[in-house]
């Protein structure tokens, strides 16, 4: 399939048990299937957040089966806890989280996955979509310092030459609150 789409995978995914995923930048739906295609092929197994408008009807089961995990961005039903306890009881647990939570642009990334990774105390494993370079695949593994502004000056460095399929659409590397 990366060869249909003419990508590469490049980089390893991250070399521990548990772990958060970062993906950025995240523009289009296409993003998904790259990165799962990617995994597969170093033969990691990942699950990631969605929308739950994904999981309606007939697609419930097949995005389960690509290791969908459904959430509701209209509710705040303590998420972050919940997310910890899962990595807290896994023995194998890789959840991959779109930055911006979203395919738009906003002026902020979203700091639920860091927020997860600092409660569950695992890493953040870098991953990307490069439509520049026409790469997926994998960066570093960094494990978060609680230096809010340290650790978003790591990432911007890390995607700083990153774009999307949609470079209007990306979304600035910050957090609301910073």
């Amino acid at each position: 399939m990366l060869k249909i789409t003419r990508f590469t995978a490049v980089g390893e995914p991250p070399q521990h048990d548990t772990y958060v995923l970062l993906c950025a930048p995240h523009t289009t739906n296409w993003d998904l299937l790259s990165l799962l295609m990617a995994s597969w092929s170093s033969g990691a197994n990942l699950n990631w957040l969605g929308k739950h408008q994904l999981f309606r009807g007939p697609m419930n089961r097949i995005m389960r089966m690509l290791g969908g995990v459904p959430v509701r961005r209209d509710e705040r039903r303590g998420m972050v806890e919940s997310l910890a306890d899962e990595f807290d009881a896994a023995e194998h647990m890789a959840l991959a989280i779109p930055a911006a939570g979203t395919r738009s642009h906003t002026d902020h990334w979203k700091s639920g996955f860091y927020r997860i990774a600092l409660a569950a105390k695992v890493p953040i494993g870098l991953a990307f979509v490069d439509y520049s370079t026409r790469t997926v695949g994998f960066g570093p593994t960094m494990v978060p310092t609680g230096d809010i502004e340290a650790d978003l000056d790591m990432f911007r460095a890390f995607y700083a030459d990153k774009r999307g399929k949609y470079p209007d659409q990306e979304s600035e590397i910050r957090f609301s609150d910073t």
